[in-house]
């Protein structure tokens, strides 16, 4: 899936996992990808997409013009009136696949986990700024990190805080948390899902409908390293399963198509069974920058409100 470009190439720099990940704490990460990415998305050609839409909202014929804001007009040559803040608060859940097999890093400056806990901590950064309510899922075949959403001050710290120190952990069961959170949440809500998705489809498919049916609106994110998605070995080579440590021994030129066909049919059985389902899915390379991702949640939440 290609990412349209939203950014000029200064922006970008600060949305390069390169560079993100020679950064210190958790909160510089995320404060960088996500000033660099709205800077750039104030200078982005694709009108609609802004921060604005937290505060603003569309005007609608009826309201009230003294609500009309002119500079946002001048801005993006359209009408906005401001929200009341009762108005702009959403809860959201982030939910971030620590297993094992997020551990793997290979051509990309990030492993799969870091670069995965850089997302949700940006996406963290920027719900706050937008006065949501954030909550935070770690798990692997079960939760073993969990706070629940709010907007009070000093919380967004604490999740920053609790990603930085995560670790990979074992054996993936994504579809697991999903029935457990759907089960437990009370009222409409945004999930948006960090994970390789190496598991088993149906069991994932089925907890995401199940949160989908619960009246939650869904984001899902598939991280994967660049070597998972071109399988670019060459020569003899041992692989190993990092959450059951089986160990293969294949010659990569005899075995590189049948994968890539694997992987083509898994991401379409995802793409076409979410999408189905009214469920946001994008897949992302880890050597890539975020910029993709937040654009992506941003329209998620547009729709949402």
């Amino acid at each position: 899936m290609a990412a349209p470009s939203t950014s000029t190439s200064r922006d970008l720099r600060f949305l390069d996992p390169a560079v993100i990940a020679r950064l210190g704490t958790m909160e510089l990460k995320a404060r960088t990808v996500v000033e660099g990415f709205l800077s750039g998305l104030h200078r982005s050609p694709y009108k609609g997409f802004s921060v604005e839409f937290a505060e603003y909202r569309q005007y609608l014929p009826g309201d009230d013009l003294s609500t009309l804001d002119w500079k946002v007009y001048a801005r993006t040559d359209r009408h906005y009136v401001k929200k009341f803040e009762e108005e702009t608060n959403l809860e959201c859940h982030l939910l971030l696949d620590v297993s094992a097999s997020m551990a793997y890093q290979g051509a990309a400056p990030m492993s799969k986990l870091e670069y995965g806990s850089v997302l949700a901590a940006s996406l963290a950064f920027l719900m706050n700024r937008q006065r949501d309510a954030t909550g935070l899922i770690a798990f692997d075949d079960r939760i073993l990190f969990r706070m629940p959403a709010s907007a009070r001050p000093g919380h967004l710290h604490a999740i920053l805080l609790g990603l930085e120190r995560l670790e990979a952990g074992r054996r993936s069961d994504v579809g697991r948390p999903l029935h457990q959170l759907a089960d437990a949440l009370v009222k409409r809500s945004l999930v948006v899902l960090v994970s390789d998705m190496l598991d088993d489809p149906e069991a994932t498919i089925k907890g995401l409908k199940h949160l989908k049916f619960r009246g939650t609106d869904i984001v899902v994110f598939q991280v994967l390293d660049p070597n998972e998605l071109t399988f670019p070995f060459r020569g003899a080579s041992r692989f190993r399963d990092l959450e059951s440590a089986e160990e293969v021994t294949a010659d990569p030129a005899h075995v590189r198509t049948a994968y890539l066909r694997e992987l083509a049919g898994l991401t379409l059985r995802y793409d076409r069974e979410l999408r189905g389902a009214g469920i946001d899915y994008v897949q992302l390379d880890t050597s890539k920058p975020l910029d993709f991702a937040l654009l992506a949640y941003l329209g998620a939440r547009s729709r949402r409100k």
